[in-house]
């Protein structure tokens, strides 16, 4: 049935963002404070909200989303540290890492397995083994990356934006630094449905 509505999906995406109507306060809102100099498109997630697992792994929003953008566009994910207790900050470090070595659709999903199904990532050297296995880094490179300027400053970045965007809640998507996509606004009669709202309503936020 996934396989069917998947594929329905993919040819209503044909249809493009002008043919739809969007209304700010249902499908969007803008915010309070626009945000200079952030991503075009940057969504705010954590691999312990189950609704950031289902958008990835189960209904594939993200997937689609970046399917959907101009070829000079990309989807930018940053993880929020509010989850997870102390484990938060921890997953924020290690998304950093992933996005220093750009490896980020490798380790997603198995970090989502790991910590929502399967339970196998207990503590750092567990989430360490993911970037071994599902992506071939190192033991040393994972420590050299972990321990970087560089991924220290992504950690930064990655917080500074969830306090700038004023985050209290995932999975939520932000474009060009102005406008949020309002999850609840969008038509969720079906799959297809919701995942063609939610292309089309960023494209329409992109020209806007």
């Amino acid at each position: 049935m996934k396989k069917v509505l998947f594929a329905l999906f993919g040819a209503m995406l044909a249809f493009g963002a002008s043919a739809a109507t969007f209304t700010e306060g249902k499908q969007y809102q803008a915010i309070e404070k626009p945000v200079n100099g952030a991503p075009k498109v940057v969504e705010f997630f954590s691999f312990f909200c189950p609704h950031c697992y289902d958008f990835e792994r189960t209904y594939k929003i993200n997937q689609a989303v970046e399917q959907g953008l101009p070829a000079n566009v990309k989807l930018t994910r940053y993880h929020v540290d509010f989850l997870g207790g102390d484990y938060g900050p921890i997953l924020t470090h290690a998304w950093a890492v992933a996005m220093a070595l750009g490896v980020e659709d490798k380790v997603m999903d198995p970090i989502f397995e790991g910590l929502q199904k399967s339970q196998t990532i207990k503590d750092q050297q567990s989430l360490k083994d993911v970037f071994i296995k599902a992506a071939g880094i190192t033991p040393e490179a994972y420590d050299s990356a972990w321990n970087s300027f560089a991924v220290k400053a992504l950690v930064s970045q990655q917080q500074k934006a969830a306090t700038d965007f004023n985050i209290n809640g995932v999975p939520a998507l932000f474009i060009n630094g102005k406008y949020q996509i309002n999850n609840a606004g969008l038509d969720t009669s079906s799959l297809p449905n919701f995942s063609a709202d939610y292309v089309n309503v960023t494209k329409f936020l992109l020209n806007k």
